[in-house]
């Protein structure tokens, strides 16, 4: 099943982040938070201004980004937690 978000919305799916410190001690996932960085998969087209003129995506498939830890709803696509949020919740592009 493939998901394709509508309006200014994106499809990211969440990038793991290090199981240990710069240390080297070992996180357990009892302590972890969830990443707030991921990857985009899916773009909307974007939304649409009151004389329904298009106003583009700033960000794009394949895009690393970093947005707000509770940002988005979570859904699952073929058996994978993915995160649906609007562009606004993403606070950046990682390069």
């Amino acid at each position: 099943m493939a998901l394709k978000p509508l309006q200014d919305r994106v499809l990211v799916r969440r990038i793991e982040s290090d199981e240990k410190t710069k240390g080297g001690l070992i996180i357990p996932d009892t302590a972890k938070e969830k990443p707030a960085e991921g990857e985009i998969i899916s773009c909307g087209d974007g939304a649409r201004k009151d004389s329904g003129e298009l106003i583009p995506m700033t960000v794009k498939d394949g895009d690393r980004v970093l947005f707000g830890k509770w940002s988005g709803t979570e859904v699952t696509v073929d058996g994978e937690e993915l995160l649906i949020m609007k562009e606004s919740d993403i606070l950046g592009i990682l390069s």
